[in-house]
C-alpha cells in the first residue's frame, strides 16, 4: 500500500505525489522526479543527493517550471533524459530551458541546460544546484579546482559553516569513508557552495552565481546561457566493517536501554507559540490548550507590526485563564536606543498586568538574513541590547539568539555571559518543499544542535517555534502564497502540517533532538496553518500532529532513554522515556510513505509490556476497531502504516 492512495489523509492536499522513475546505468542509479535526479548512487552508495535546475525570483521563491513531455531513453549502456521547460517570475517575465541528462554505465553522469530569456528577467538565481549528502561527507577530505586553475586541499566542514566553505568552484572532489571518490565539474557560470545544514537541509549545496554579487539581478533578453554539471566516481567501494555488515544482515530493530541513571537526559518542556493575531482563537479554545498541556506559552510581540498595550493585555488574559507560564519574544524595533525601547516595553507589560517567567530579546533586523556580500542594516551592538534588557527586566530570565533560523545565530552570536538561554527557530521548507526533502531535514537536526552546542557550550538551549510552514521569510519581502494548498517552498500554509505527514515529522524532530539537552521545544502555534488544530465553529478540529504534541508535553521532564537503531530502522522515529514513577512511555513514527515493520528490544532493566494505540489512516477515517488499544511486546514486530504513529505506555492506555 502506498501513501499516494490517500493524499489528503497523508499530506493534507489532493495534489498528487510527484511520480518517481528509477534509472540505472551500470553502477549508477537514481530517481527521476519532476525533471531532477534524486538519490544518485554509485555501487549502492549515495554519492549525490540531487541535481536540479532552479530559477528563484527576487524574494528567493521558486519559479514553478511548466515542464513539457520528459523523453527518457534507456539502453543496455545507460540512459538519456531530455525535456523543455518554461517558467515566469511574479512580474510576468518568462524564460525557458532545454535540459538533457546522460548516464553512461562505463562513464559519468552529465547534465546540460540551454536557457532562452524572452524578456529581461529579474531573478535571485538561475542555474544548476547540486546537493551533496551530509552523512559520510561532513568532515570528509576535499579538493577544489578554481576557475583560474588553482587547486586547494581542504575538507567539508564537520560543524556547520556560517559562510561558504568553498568558492569559485570549477570542480570539487571528496573522499567517502568506503573508498569512493566523488568528483563534480561545472561550466557556464561561477559556482560556490553553502552549508545548507544552517537551514536544516540535509545537504551541502553547490550553486551558480556567487552571493557576493548583487541580487536580485537581471537576465538579459536574448543572452545565450548554457550550464553543465558532470559527475564521476573513482575508486572501489570497500566493505565498511562490522557496523555495515550488521546493518545489512539484521532485521529492522530499535533497541531501548535504560543507561546510567546519573547520565539521563531530560525531555524538553513543550512550548506553544502564540502570535498577537492568534490570541482570540486561543482564548476561545482554552479547553484545547489545557488538553495539550504545554509547559510554556511563547508570546510573540512585534511593535513594528503594530503590537502594543492592547496585545499585551490580551496576552495577560490568556496567561491568567490558561495558567501556563509565559515567555515573551520581543523583536526589538531598533528605531530608538535599546534602553528606551526596553524600558517602554517593561512599562507596557506592567500596565497590561502580564506575568512572565522570561523574555527573549532579539533585534528585529536580525529576522532578515544578510548573506555574504549584502549590506547589513543598522543594528545596535548586542552587548548594549542585553545590558539594557537586563536593567529593564532584572527579575526575569533573559533569552538571546534569533527569532529566525540557526543560520543567523551562526553568524550573529549573542554575548553568552549576558543571557540565561539561547534560542533559534527552524523551518523545513526554506529551499525545497517536496516530501522527500522535508522529511530529510530531520537528518540535519543533530548537526544543528551539535554546532550550536559548540558555540554555546553548556548554556541552556531552546529551539522554536518549529512547524512545517514558514513563520516569516528572512530572505525576501513575503512568505510565498499557497492558495491551492500545495507543496510550496517558503509558504506559511503547508498542508502537511494538518496531516499524518506532519505528525510523523514532529515525532521525528523530537527523536532527532536526543543528546542535545534541549530545555524547551516550542511548537509553531496552537491553531491555524502552523498549528495543531483548525478552528471550525465552536469545535476545534485536531490535526494528527496534536496527538504527538500532547504526548511530548506529557513526557516533558521525564528521563530520555537511549535509542539505538539497526537495519533500516533509521526511517522509524522513536522517543522513549522513563517517568519518575518508573513508567515507560514511547512514541514511534514511520517517517516514510510505505508500510514498515520494526522490532523493539528493551534491556533487562526496562523489559515490560506496553499498552499501545495507533494513529494512522485507519483511525483517521474511522475504520471500526482501528482505535482499539493493543499490547506492544518486546521482540514482537510492530507494523506501521505510512506516516503512522504509535503511542505506548506501561501505565493504563493513554488517551
Amino acid at each position: 500500500m502506498s501513501a499516494g492512495k490517500n493524499n489528503a489523509v497523508y499530506y493534507g492536499t489532493q495534489q498528487p505525489v510527484a511520480p518517481a522513475r528509477r534509472l540505472e546505468a551500470g553502477p549508477w542509479s537514481a530517481w527521476l522526479i519532476d525533471g531532477a535526479l534524486h538519490d544518485i548512487r554509485y555501487q549502492g552508495t549515495e554519492v549525490i543527493r540531487a541535481v536540479s535546475f532552479l530559477v528563484r525570483d527576487k524574494d528567493w521563491g521558486t519559479c514553478r517550471s511548466d515542464v513539457g513531455r520528459i523523453a527518457v531513453e534507456e539502453t543496455a549502456g545507460g540512459f538519456h533524459v531530455a525535456y523543455d521547460a518554461r517558467c515566469a517570475n511574479p512580474d510576468g517575465d518568462a524564460l525557458s530551458f532545454a535540459l538533457a541528462i546522460d548516464g553512461s554505465g562505463d562513464g559519468a553522469l552529465s547534465f546540460r541546460s540551454d536557457i532562452t530569456v524572452y524578456s529581461d528577467f529579474l531573478a535571485a538565481r538561475c542555474g544548476f544546484c547540486v546537493l551533496h549528502p551530509i552523512d559520510g561527507v561532513a568532515g570528509a577530505p576535499a579538493r577544489v579546482e578554481h576557475g583560474d586553475g588553482r587547486r586547494e586541499s581542504a575538507a567539508f566542514p564537520a560543524l556547520i559553516d556560517p559562510w561558504q566553505p568553498f568558492k569559485d568552484i570549477a570542480a570539487i572532489e571528496h573522499d567517502l569513508p568506503n573508498g569512493l571518490t566523488v568528483r563534480c565539474t561545472f561550466t557556464g557560470d561561477v559556482f560556490e557552495m553553502e552549508d545548507q545544514r544552517n537551514w536544516s537541509d540535509a545537504s551541502f549545496k553547490t550553486y551558480s552565481r556567487p552571493l557576493e554579487l548583487p541580487w536580485p539581478y537581471t537576465l538579459e533578453k536574448g543572452a545565450p546561457l548554457t550550464q553543465t554539471v558532470t559527475l564521476s566516481v573513482g575508486g572501489t567501494r570497500q566493505a565498511e566493517g562490522k557496523a555495515e555488515a550488521t546493518r545489512e544482515a539484521c532485521a529492522d530493530k530499535i533497541e531501548i536501554a535504560s543507561g546510567n541513571p546519573g547520565q539521563y537526559e531530560t525531555m524538553p518542556a513543550i512550548g506553544v507559540a502564540i502570535a498577537s493575531s492568534d490570541v482570540a482563537a486561543a482564548l476561545a479554545n482554552l479547553a484545547l490548550l489545557a488538553e495539550l498541556g504545554p509547559q510554556q506559552l511563547t508570546l510573540s510581540f512585534d511593535p513594528l507590526a503594530g503590537d502594543g498595550v492592547r496585545e499585551l493585555e490580551r496576552f495577560a488574559r490568556l496567561q491568567r485563564e490558561s495558567g501556563a507560564p509565559a515567555v515573551v519574544e520581543f523583536a526589538l524595533p531598533g528605531v530608538e536606543a535599546p534602553p528606551v525601547e526596553l524600558s517602554c516595553l517593561a512599562a507596557q507589560i506592567d500596565q497590561a498586568g502580564l506575568a512572565l517567567t522570561g523574555i527573549v530579546v532579539s533585534p528585529a533586523v536580525h529576522r532578515q538574513s544578510n548573506p555574504p556580500g549584502s549590506v547589513s542594516p543598522p543594528c545596535p551592538a548586542l552587548d548594549e541590547v542585553y545590558r539594557a534588557a537586563r536593567r529593564a527586566f532584572p527579575r526575569l530570565r533573559l533569552g538571546g539568539g534569533m527569532l529566525s533560523y540557526f543560520t543567523e545565530l551562526n553568524r550573529k552570536r549573542p554575548p553568552l555571559d549576558m543571557v540565561d538561554w539561547v534560542t533559534h527557530a527552524t523551518c523545513p521548507i526554506v529551499h525545497a518543499a517536496d516530501d522527500r526533502s522535508v522529511m530529510q531535514t530531520l537528518e540535519a537536526i543533530p548537526h544543528i544542535t551539535r554546532s550550536c552546542r559548540a558555540l554555546i557550550g553548556g548554556q541552556p538551549y531552546s529551539i522554536g517555534p518549529v512547524s512545517i510552514g514558514m513563520r516569516q521569510n528572512p530572505y525576501g519581502s513575503r512568505v510565498m502564497p499557497n492558495p491551492a494548498g500545495e507543496r510550496v517552498a517558503m509558504a506559511a500554509n503547508d498542508p502537511r502540517q494538518r496531516a499524518l505527514f506532519g505528525a510523523a515529522w514532529l515525532a521525528g524532530y523530537a527523536a532527532a533532538l536526543e543528546g542535545a539537552g534541549i530545555e524547551t521545544l516550542t511548537l509553531g502555534a496552537l491553531t491555524g496553518p502552523r498549528g495543531l488544530a483548525a478552528v471550525e465553529g465552536n469545535t476545534p478540529a485536531r490535526y494528527p500532529v496534536f496527538d504527538v504534541a500532547k504526548a511530548l508535553a506529557r513526557v516533558a521532564g521525564a528521563a530520555r532513554l537511549r535509542v539505538t537503531r539497526s537495519g533500516d530502522a533509521v526511517r522509524i522515529a522513536c522517543v522513549a522515556v522513563r517517568h519518575a514513577d518508573g513508567a515507560i512511555e514511547l512514541v514511534l513514527a514511520n517517517l516514510t510513505s510505505e508500510p514498515r515493520e520494526v522490532q523493539l528490544e528493551f534491556d533487562e532493566a526496562i523489559r515490560t509490556l506496553l499498552h499501545a494505540t495507533s494513529l494512522d489512516e485507519r483511525t483517521l477515517i474511522g475504520r471500526p476497531g482501528a482505535t482499539s488499544p493493543w499490547t506492544l511486546s518486546p521482540g514482537v514486530p510492530v507494523a506501521l502504516l505510512p506516516f503512522a504513529c504509535v503511542f505506548a505506555s506501561s501505565r493504563a492506555v493513554l488517551t
